[in-house]
């Protein structure tokens, strides 16, 4: 009965299962090895960035920054290679996330602002950050080091989704075996109780942004070294599907709930979406408005299914 009650609690993995058998009947190339590690490799970029929000969310926040810290370290790591070598270059790319993400943590902290409009407003300074270091062209890597290094293979799958799963059982284990873990659930479950109870509040609120932005500046690494190339555009809209991710994942957006193995299901479910929406030919314009009745659909099975739990229980 537990597997049972687990799939209750979670119908993303149903919804998971449901589109990958759908799409293996009616697509004739979904199942092609190639076209897996596609969506593996896709499931990975925007799994790096709600990897990094989920305890974020799970602590009673949101960070809308982190699509634009994808921008700006991605034109970081491409456009410093020639000044201080690829690894100089991936340090300062993964610093800039790290620092922004402190800013935003303390910013929130500090000035008692809503993590919305604070974010809101880091979004759009740092694509103006971007914008400012690379201009309006595409950055070009002046060699293949970076490439070379994504494209390592574990069997037919590149190296970043296994990045990707690192992180997630990495992140997971922090969640629920550690006193931050712990105490980050407490934080998104009462903020007042968390601060009576004598929980150094801001130092946890501070680390989980810290550590949000260093994951979407992994996620911009991992896409100039797939590409090759960066503009300050790319990571545009991906903190809408990594948000959307989370919420799919069973995390509450008012805090104190949630896990990373969900979002990892969500994650999923959603690159298995837009790769067989396309493997389909369903013209661009609609796929946002598809993925965005899917989430609603599963909202709407989860909440009822919650009900049914606690009426059975």
């Amino acid at each position: 009965m537990e597997p049972v009650k687990y799939l209750a609690r979670n119908p993303v993995w149903l919804l998971g299962l449901g589109l990958f058998i759908f799409f293996s009947v009616t697509t004739s190339h979904f199942l092609t090895t190639y076209n897996l590690s596609n969506v593996l490799f896709q499931c990975a970029l925007v799994g790096l960035l709600a990897t990094g929000l989920t305890p974020v969310i799970i602590s009673g926040n949101i960070d809308l920054s982190v699509g634009a810290v994808v921008g700006l370290s991605s034109c970081l790591v491409i456009g410093m290679q020639e000044q201080i070598g690829l690894a100089g270059a991936i340090a300062v790319a993964l610093g800039s996330g790290l620092c922004l993400g402190l800013l935003n943590g303390l910013a929130v902290e500090r000035l008692g602002v809503s993590s919305f409009i604070i974010t809101l407003a880091g979004m759009i300074g740092t694509r103006g950050l971007a914008f400012l270091y690379a201009g309006d062209t595409s950055l070009s890597a002046i060699d293949e080091q970076l490439y070379d290094l994504s494209m390592r293979h574990v069997g037919p799958v590149t190296l970043i989704p296994f990045i990707f799963l690192a992180a997630v059982l990495c992140f997971q284990w922090m969640l629920r075996r550690t006193v931050h873990g712990r105490n980050t659930y407490a934080i998104g479950g009462s903020r007042s109780a968390s601060v009576n109870a004598g929980i150094p509040v801001s130092r946890h609120v501070v680390i989980n942004f810290i550590i949000c932005g260093l994951m979407a500046a992994i996620c911009g690494v991992a896409m100039a070294a797939n590409l090759g190339a960066a503009t300050p555009s790319y990571g545009k809209d991906y903190e809408l599907w990594a948000v959307i991710a989370v919420v799919l994942g069973g995390t509450r957006l008012r805090g104190g709930k949630g896990d990373l193995i969900g979002t990892f299901a969500a994650v999923l479910a959603l690159a298995i979406l837009r790769n067989g929406l396309n493997m389909l030919h369903v013209a661009p314009f609609y796929i946002p408005g598809i993925m965005g009745l899917a989430l609603i659909s599963a909202l709407v099975l989860d909440r009822q299914l919650n009900r049914a739990s606690k009426a059975a229980e």
